[in-house]
């Protein structure tokens, strides 16, 4: 399946709103148009809508923790695969441990 991606804009806000798989050349063109499109955000908040999103490979987790760093964005979900996806791009580090969880592991 592919990746359908719809922009809806008003002056005060941009949704990205995402419906399918987010892999390979989908997640190329996504971030094709976020570059084309991300200069003329000036001050509006930016949603991404993930909830008819139904897989990311690692590249597409990539381009939406971009868009999400860039902007602090509302990301809307609906099921436990989207909110895991959420925490994912939200996510600052992959590699980023807690203190707490460190303690944790050594013990």
């Amino acid at each position: 399946m592919a990746l359908r991606i719809t922009l809806e804009e008003n002056a005060e806000c941009m949704v990205v709103k995402l419906e399918g798989r987010i892999v390979g050349p989908w997640a190329a063109e996504l971030d094709r148009l976020w570059n084309q499109t991300s200069p003329a955000l000036a001050s509006r908040k930016v949603s991404l809508d993930l909830r008819e999103t139904t897989y990311a490979d690692a590249g597409g987790i990539r381009v939406l923790r971009a868009i999400y760093s860039q902007t602090a964005a509302a990301i809307l979900t609906s099921t436990p695969w989207t909110q895991y996806l959420a925490d994912e791009v939200t996510r600052k580090s992959e590699n980023h441990v807690s203190p707490e969880a460190s303690d944790a592991i050594r013990s």
